[in-house]
């Protein structure tokens, strides 16, 4: 099995005939999944997607995959094709097309839909075309077939790519639920029949390869999701992500059921609810969904909100919620349904919010509690079937953190693959096939690009390591003023501080050593202000550190007296 190494260099030019792979995002994280297929010159783009951010990036709104690469070669990209409708795979396609805006946006009916609204948002009117399961279409050198997969999410598809180099299939994002909701199952005669075709690269969603057995079925759900409706004492407040439409059906079946009307709150979730609804993909019995509005004058035990996330991702209401600064004002007898996963790495900042929730009085139901949650990905069987059926000969697992590729890559070779034909791989590292052979030749630029407010990629790990100090130990200014001549203090310096704790006097040890540090640079013959400011900085951060072990954020502000 082979790892991609940190320590490799840029890969030199693809060999002629040879089909080049490269995943900008998703591998090592869930979430900004993006791969690119370079062939005969031309570029293929699978999935462009977002990672939502974690506590330790504080004021990010959204994370990109790296553009750099083919940032100079977008006249050559002949095609985005989206295996499925969630943020991971398609928040991140409206930045792609700012840079070029006629790049064709290929995927399924519902998938479109979901990124041409998105889309309207940032005023861009997309190049589209519409595929469904069983289509083979050509873009530039790459014949692609679609195929249908089973996910929390209708209409997703896996997508094989052939070329001269050889057949590779991409999973997207899939389960093999035998009894999903809308009755389309994951098409596994289509990936058989590929196998014996011959798959020559086999990339794999990894997400639940350490989980034993098979993925439960979406409708196992129903029990639990109706005894909820059915015990609920007031109201029923459901969140869940803006594009899970099956987990959603079950939502307003039950609600159906037990007589409730229920309101979609949430930018995201009205705007997707009503597409998926209007498309036919979410049934909804007349009269059952009303406004927000209209709910306030009900019967609380007549009422369920469904609601999300400002970016479509549930945690961020929630958190609102628990804090008692969203619309929806929580209070007791109420019921909160978590209905969606919880993002792996935020397992602490949910349980803050289910704690601050059942304060509030709320009756809290959650995966660790009930059943009202499945995963949308193939767990170890599901997977170790699929080897079986295709026998591909070479296999780079995608779609998961580290754990979850080795694991897959683990699977791959019990079940006869070759290791040295198993590659992880990160983000940037670049597979190179020539006549069905695999092998790893370097890496390219695959940072975290962060979406700021208006501003894309301007926040730097460094901004956000101030960030984090500016959180943790505050800022304290220093302002100065100083006789020009004798480059000495004229009065003794300003200590203006946010956020930093401090007994009144303790500043009072400092100003010798702001003294001492400008009695050096007169002697230095250092006359230049911003030279002054950080030899004040060095100083006074070295004081901080011995006396209060603390490194607030040292502003130092010169001025001439």
């Amino acid at each position: 099995m082979s790892h991609a190494q940190n320590d490799l260099k840029t890969p030199p030019p693809l060999p002629k005939g040879g089909l080049r792979v490269v995943a900008l995002g998703g591998l090592g994280e869930i979430g900004r999944n993006m791969t690119v297929f370079e062939h005969l010159g031309r570029l293929l783009i699978v999935d462009c997607g977002v990672l939502f951010p974690e506590e330790h990036q504080p004021g990010v709104d959204v994370i990109l995959p790296d553009f750099t690469w083919i940032r100079d070669r977008l006249d050559k990209i002949d095609a985005i094709v989206l295996t499925h409708g969630h943020e991971d795979h398609i928040g991140g396609v409206p930045y792609l097309l700012k840079e070029r805006a006629d790049i064709p946006v290929v995927g399924s009916e519902l998938t479109l839909a979901f990124i041409e609204a998105k889309l309207k948002e940032h005023k861009i009117r997309p190049k589209t075309v519409q595929v469904k399961e069983g289509d083979r279409r050509k873009f530039g050198p790459f014949d692609t077939e679609f195929i249908a997969v089973n996910h929390s999410i209708p209409d997703g598809l896996a997508v094989a790519i052939r070329t001269k180099a050889g057949t590779v299939l991409h999973t997207g994002d899939f389960k093999m639920d035998q009894f999903p909701l809308d009755k389309r199952i994951t098409d596994l005669r289509g990936f058989a029949r590929l196998g014996e075709e011959g798959v020559d690269l086999f990339m794999a969603d990894s997400t639940n390869a350490e989980v034993p057995g098979f993925t439960t079925s979406e409708q196992d759900l129903a029990p639990a999701i109706d005894t909820v409706f059915r015990t609920a004492p007031r109201r029923i407040i459901v969140s869940s992500f803006a594009s899970h439409v099956h987990r959603i059906q079950q939502v307003l079946d039950s609600a159906h059921d037990h007589g409730r009307k229920v309101a979609f709150v949430g930018r995201s979730m009205v705007r997707n609810m009503g597409i998926a609804r209007d498309l036919g993909y979410l049934k909804v019995p007349r009269g059952l969904v009303v406004d927000f509005k209209a709910l306030e004058g009900m019967p609380d035990k007549k009422v369920t909100l469904v609601a999300t996330g400002s970016q479509g991702e549930p945690m961020a209401a929630l958190s609102r919620m628990a804090n008692g600064d969203h619309v929806i004002r929580i209070g007791d007898g109420d019921t909160v349904l978590l209905a969606s996963s919880l993002i792996p790495g935020n397992e602490n900042a949910i349980y803050r919010v289910i704690n601050g929730l059942t304060r509030l009085g709320a009756n809290v139901v959650h995966k660790g509690n009930a059943k009202v949650h499945v995963s949308g990905h193939a767990s170890a069987g599901e997977l170790v079937y699929c080897y079986n059926l295709i026998k591909p000969r070479n296999v780079m697992p995608v779609h998961g953190e580290w754990r979850h590729l080795k694991a897959n890559a683990d699977l791959a070779i019990q079940t006869g693959v070759p290791p040295e034909n198993t590659v992880i791989a990160e983000d940037g590292t670049v597979l190179d096939m020539v006549d069905g052979k695999i092998s790893v030749t370097g890496k390219v630029p695959a940072g975290l690009v962060y979406v700021d407010g208006m501003t894309v990629g301007t926040v730097t790990e460094e901004s956000l390591s101030d960030r984090r100090a500016l959180a943790e130990d505050g800022v304290v200014t220093i302002v100065t003023l100083i006789d020009p001549d004798s480059g000495k203090l004229s009065e003794d310096p300003d200590f203006l501080t946010r956020g930093f704790v401090h007994d009144t006097g303790s500043f009072d040890a400092l100003v010798p050593i702001i003294k001492d540090a400008l009695a050096k640079a007169a002697i230095d013959n250092v006359r230049d202000f911003s030279e002054l400011e950080r030899l004040i900085d060095r100083a006074v951060s070295r004081w901080f550190q011995r006396t209060s072990r603390r490194t607030p954020v040292i502003i130092p502000v010169v001025i001439e007296a």
